[in-house]
């Protein structure tokens, strides 16, 4: 037996971003279903949007507190199985805690959370409740980064010697917090956001791209962000020299003041036998510079790839996928993973991948290493 997951969300409301990308992904494989959620920290705004996604009114709330004590209430054939948290970054910790808390599995937006403390935390009750926490690190969830991390553990380009991975973008090029625009005006704000601006909201990505294709953890690194928007709170520019586990060394860059990029995460990883690239902007490609035989280009849905990037591919190759269907390859997995744990089947190992909340402690300590690093006249500093 096995049924649609369903989904209670937090967050996404009118006027936000994200909360519609994570309905879209979510919808994408039809496993999972929106059936409730508190949109709104605003009851009025969160019923409205609730009445935007046809959902039933007494299933839209006026807090997720409300909304998270009244589904435990309702019979296990009706309510929700899991909470998405789509809220700004200071609001992540409440209701994944209170989730977990009370039976229901968890997906949340990155960072994992506001503070270091919180995600510590988080860690030992996802631990404690012995639920499934996946966190949206959506990049990882392409096929062709997937046949990337496949090359890389199976030894096909060698030792990895060197890394460097870039997250240029240009739309904080001036101060458009001061304006209208909700995303600008909370990523930019540290009771928000956190201690990072770009670094916290786009380097994490970099960063975890990095450690999720090489299979190498960040041991040391040497940072340096800056403000270059008068007035501005947060970094909105940054470089960090990184030193792996196993010798490699590598650059992460990060910046959202790189006037006329768009979205322009880049990652490199080079072996002693080849080299690996691969860019966000044109997903379906993944360069292969061999040392000895001329470049290759791997293709989304061609021949020769690896199992794990032909189970995350759609559509045949030539059509474009992207971003949302990326997305949609952690929704998918996570699902597969609660259905199994609801109905006591088990999960094809293919399937079991999507970053969890282990990755986000590991973005909480990246991030508070970075700032400490930038502020410190010390070159290096070990993260933790």
């Amino acid at each position: 037996m096995s049924r649609k997951i369903r989904m209670g969300m937090v967050g996404g409301g009118r006027g936000a971003f994200i909360g519609g990308v994570h309905r879209m992904a979510s919808a994408i494989d039809g496993e999972i279903e929106l059936v409730c959620g508190a949109f709104s920290s605003n009851a009025e705004k969160s019923k409205l949007s609730g009445e935007d996604l046809y959902l039933s009114p007494e299933r839209v709330y006026g807090s997720y507190e409300e909304m998270i004590l009244k589904e435990k209430d309702l019979p296990a054939d009706i309510r929700m199985d899991f909470i998405s948290i789509v809220t700004p970054n200071h609001m992540h910790y409440g209701p994944a805690k209170m989730a977990l808390e009370n039976g229901f599995h968890v997906v949340c937006d990155k960072p994992l959370s506001f503070n270091m403390k919180e995600a510590e935390d988080l860690v030992k009750i996802v631990k404690k409740s012995g639920l499934i926490f996946a966190l949206t690190h959506n990049y990882t969830g392409y096929p062709l980064v997937k046949q990337a991390k496949m090359m890389v553990q199976n030894g096909d380009i060698g030792k990895i010697r060197r890394i460097v991975v870039e997250y240029p973008q240009g739309w904080l090029s001036t101060k458009l917090e001061d304006s209208d625009q909700k995303q600008a005006a909370w990523r930019t704000d540290p009771k928000r956001s956190g201690a990072a601006g770009a670094m916290g909201d786009i380097g994490t990505h970099a960063e975890n791209l990095a450690e999720y294709i090489s299979g190498l953890k960040i041991t040391e690194l040497c940072a340096d962000l800056h403000i270059h928007i008068p007035g501005r709170l947060l970094d909105d520019d940054g470089s960090i020299l990184l030193r792996f586990e196993n010798g490699a060394r590598g650059l992460l860059f990060a910046s959202q003041i790189s006037a006329g990029e768009e979205n322009a995460l880049k990652i490199r990883l080079y072996g002693d036998k080849a080299g690996l690239e691969w860019s966000q902007m044109e997903p379906n490609s993944l360069i292969v510079k061999w040392l000895d035989q001329p470049m290759q280009i791997l293709r989304t849905g061609g021949a020769g790839l690896y199992p794990v990037a032909a189970a995350h591919t759609r559509i045949p190759a030539g059509h474009p996928e992207g971003y949302l269907e990326a997305f949609g390859n952690i929704y998918r997995n996570f699902a597969k993973c609660v259905q199994a744990r609801l109905f006591g089947s088990s999960v094809d190992p293919i399937y079991n991948d999507f970053p969890t909340v282990e990755d986000g402690l590991r973005g909480m300590k990246f991030i508070e290493t970075v700032v400490a690093s930038s502020a410190s006249n010390q070159k290096w500093m070990k993260l933790g």
